[in-house]
């Protein structure tokens, strides 16, 4: 069984958004939210109790917007201090629409500063100083151009050389890739970069054909990843790790969702705080399984701390 991760801070990589959710009577209420963000939002809830420090590297512009969103992770302890500004940038938008409590996304993110978040490898390397875990999603590799693609995942392989963790959730969306080649390419590369994944299972199969859970791990496995956990809905998580039995985690499905926004990200960032703390894989996923069910009864992506603090004893 494998202990906590490394020690070491937490550094989400990716694109926070301004978010404008559904509040009845055809308003919207402004948030900021996005699947890397999402993950450290819920890391950050958890991890305080074991002294490890959460910073999000991202890039955003200098207008009023920008600013706002920095004030917003600040005043969530979250560290904005590996956060670019581009001045002729500002910060994307996505606006959620609720059927019952599934959702779908209309973005408008062409102009985002965070699709320049890896124009820099030396800004790149001081992101990671001090960091012992670093997390990013197939929509953080989607939105770069492929130079500074490259460039993020070269800096991650030395991370991981050097003994960082790397946590890859593919989180694959074919509306950002040109080609479903590229995707399948890219998220492989990713893959091989990593020593955890938390993909999602359904994702998987309409991409590389797998036919179960099972033959998703194997596939990851074969690319060095140590420790993979297969998403797959209300289905159980099934776990891979180096060393182990592989191992199948219940999802809680007795819970009526709200708002099924942010699900899978919470899962990962209650996974990964688990893993922080020192407890083990099937821990991990028991405790990614109780954030998500707390969060779906919330609306949009990010429910306040105090909903899902108490769940660090589980």
């Amino acid at each position: 069984m494998r202990t906590g991760l490394a020690s070491g801070d937490f550094a989400s990589i990716g694109e926070c958004m301004v978010e404008l959710s559904p509040t009845g009577d055809g308003l919207y209420r402004q948030g900021f939210a996005g699947d890397t963000l999402n993950t450290a939002w819920y890391v950050r809830a958890l991890v305080s109790q074991v002294g490890r420090k959460v910073r999000y590297v991202s890039a955003v512009g200098t207008d009023a917007l920008s600013e706002t969103m920095l004030g917003f992770l600040s005043d969530a302890g979250i560290d904005t201090g590996s956060i670019a500004r581009i001045d002729d940038r500002t910060v994307g938008l996505y606006l959620i629409t609720l059927v019952g409590a599934e959702r779908s996304f209309t973005y408008w993110r062409n102009s985002s500063a965070a699709r320049r978040l890896a124009a820099d490898t030396e800004r790149l390397r001081r992101a990671l100083d001090g960091v012992g875990t670093a997390y990013l999603s197939g929509i953080t590799l989607a939105i770069l151009e492929p130079e500074d693609r490259a460039r993020l995942l070269s800096v991650l392989t030395d991370f991981r050389k050097n003994g960082g963790e790397v946590v890859f959730d593919p989180n694959i969306r074919p509306r950002l890739w040109g080609d479903r080649e590229t995707m399948a390419r890219v998220t492989t590369d990713g893959y091989r970069a990593a020593t955890i994944a938390l993909p999602t299972f359904p994702d998987e199969a309409d991409l590389y054909g797998d036919a179960s859970p099972g033959d998703t791990a194997n596939r990851i496995a074969a690319l060095g990843v140590r420790e993979v956990a297969v998403k797959n809905g209300p289905d159980p998580v099934f776990l891979r790790v180096a060393g182990d039995a592989d191992a199948t985690i219940a999802a809680r499905t007795e819970v009526q969702p709200i708002d099924t926004t942010g699900a899978g990200d919470s899962f990962n960032g209650g996974y990964i705080a688990a893993r922080l703390a020192g407890r083990s894989p099937i821990e991990a996923a028991t405790l990614g399984h109780a954030i998500a069910a707390r969060v779906i009864r919330h609306r949009g992506a990010l429910a306040p701390f105090a909903a899902v603090a108490d769940l660090a004893t589980l």
